[in-house]
């Protein structure tokens, strides 16, 4: 572990700026557009604009890293990003914010993909699961710090805006100051589409569904909540609590996942998150309550906290069930023919919901999640119908953030086993054992195996 934070401090560091002010940025321009009486509609398309660029900057930072490196890569993505921000606070325009969504999108996934990368890089077969828990926590703990920072300012100033310009740039200084060697990146395939479904229909269906539900998520909750009169602070918290509810709930839905039929556990989860959408909706205001009931908004926070435990670790068991119907040495390719459906299913996602919240009120967000929920849980019915349950050894669940690359997926520890380079030691205590080896890689056995 002290290996790990010793070869890769600087890009933790710097990923936790980074993710500090997204999660700032998120919240804000949420807020800002219902300040500016954007319309529903025009705020969710606003901010979908973010996953387009998300999903071009997908399809084109291989060819980026590969020509010009990891560390300039980042640094002119993190650049970018912090130009975005403040062309935000000059130019308000729906139109114009969706082009700078985009650019946002195509900037963070560039840094994403950088970051889990090296990250993959700097691992080694015994301490992949060590790096991607560290990895998440920075992610989802300095996502959550950064929602906070909303208290920073009023929305309608520019000071919040140059914030999180600074927040951004201040990233590149521990990534520019490295003496480490970046890695040389390796391309990730994608399976087929129709290779993804015949393999498992669920997981590449719930995979899209899922993501039109996640990016509505995370990016109209701050609308929302500004759409129902919460409180700049009470707004800071229920985007607090969505991050970091969610990050905790990893874990123990995992392992009832492993436990019993991930299938049934998805299933539940999705239903269980849609009825909470529906109990929140009748707490998330004082007309719907008795008046001892109404005096504040715990009631909103405890079915809200309940709604992000059954529905944030969706991604992580959708390609855990995924892996349950393919062999080991296709798992990085299905996460990352997952999170290319996640990624389509995610561009419509705001703007359907913004048609949910213009049709029905601010409360058509939890009608929408409530919706899309059911869908997915409907369809994993149907499929166990269709399909028996298969035990896969070499499955497992494996925590993985939202934002996860194809790039990142290589840090799941069940995956096959990357070849590592023996070291000249290591070589010479071999041959003088008479073992073979490979010419430059070998599979196994490290120096403290061997003495």
């Amino acid at each position: 572990m002290n290996k790990v934070l010793k070869n890769s401090w600087a890009l933790f560091l710097g990923m936790g700026f980074i993710m500090m002010a997204y999660g700032f940025q998120g919240s804000l321009l949420g807020v800002r557009a219902v300040q500016e009486e954007f319309s529903l509609t025009a705020t969710g398309f606003m901010m979908s604009g973010y996953f387009v660029g998300y999903f071009i900057g997908a399809a084109t930072i291989p060819n980026i890293i590969s020509r010009v490196g990891h560390i300039r890569v980042f640094a002119a993505f993190a650049s970018l990003a912090s130009l975005v921000i403040l062309l935000h606070s000059i130019i308000i325009n729906p139109f114009v914010w969706f082009l700078l969504r985009v650019f946002t999108g195509i900037s963070m996934v560039c840094i994403y993909t950088v970051a889990e990368s090296w990250l993959n890089d700097r691992s080694s077969n015994k301490n992949r699961g060590s790096v991607l828990s560290i990895y998440m926590v920075i992610l989802y703990g300095s996502m959550g710090i950064g929602m906070f920072l909303l208290n920073f300012s009023a929305p309608k100033n520019f000071e919040p805006f140059i914030l999180v310009s600074v927040i951004t740039s201040v990233a590149l200084i521990p990534i520019l100051l490295t003496k480490k060697k970046p890695p040389t990146f390796k391309k990730i395939n994608a399976m087929s589409f129709s290779e993804l479904y015949k393999s498992s229909p669920f997981g590449m269906v719930s995979s899209f569904f899922y993501g039109t539900i996640q990016s509505a998520l995370f990016t109209l909750l701050a609308v929302y909540a500004t759409s129902m009169n919460f409180t700049i602070l009470e707004i800071s918290i229920v985007t607090f609590l969505l991050a970091i509810s969610g990050a905790v709930a990893q874990f123990p839905v995992g392992k009832i996942s492993d436990v019993y039929d991930r299938r049934k556990v998805i299933i539940a989860s999705t239903f269980g998150a849609a009825i909470l959408s529906i109990i929140t909706i009748f707490v998330s205001g004082q007309m719907y309550l008795p008046d001892g009931l109404a005096t504040s908004k715990t009631w909103f926070y405890l079915f809200f906290i309940l709604f992000s435990f059954c529905s944030l670790p969706m991604f992580s068991l959708i390609l855990a069930h995924t892996n349950d119907y393919i062999t080991k040495d296709k798992f990085v390719a299905a996460g990352a023919g997952l999170q290319f459906t996640f990624g389509l299913g995610a561009m419509s996602g705001p703007f359907l919901c913004s048609i949910f919240m213009d049709l029905v009120g601010p409360n058509g967000f939890f009608v929408f999640l409530f919706f899309f929920h059911s869908v997915i849980g409907f369809f994993g019915m149907y499929r166990m119908k269709v399909r028996k349950t298969v035990e896969n050894p070499d499955s497992q669940f494996v925590a993985m953030p939202q934002t996860i690359t194809p790039a990142g997926i290589e840090l799941n520890p069940s995956t096959e086993h990357i070849e590592e380079p023996y070291s000249d030691k290591v070589k010479e205590i071999l041959e003088r054992k008479g073992v073979k080896y490979k010419k430059d890689y070998v599979q196994v056995k490290t120096d403290s195996e061997l003495n």
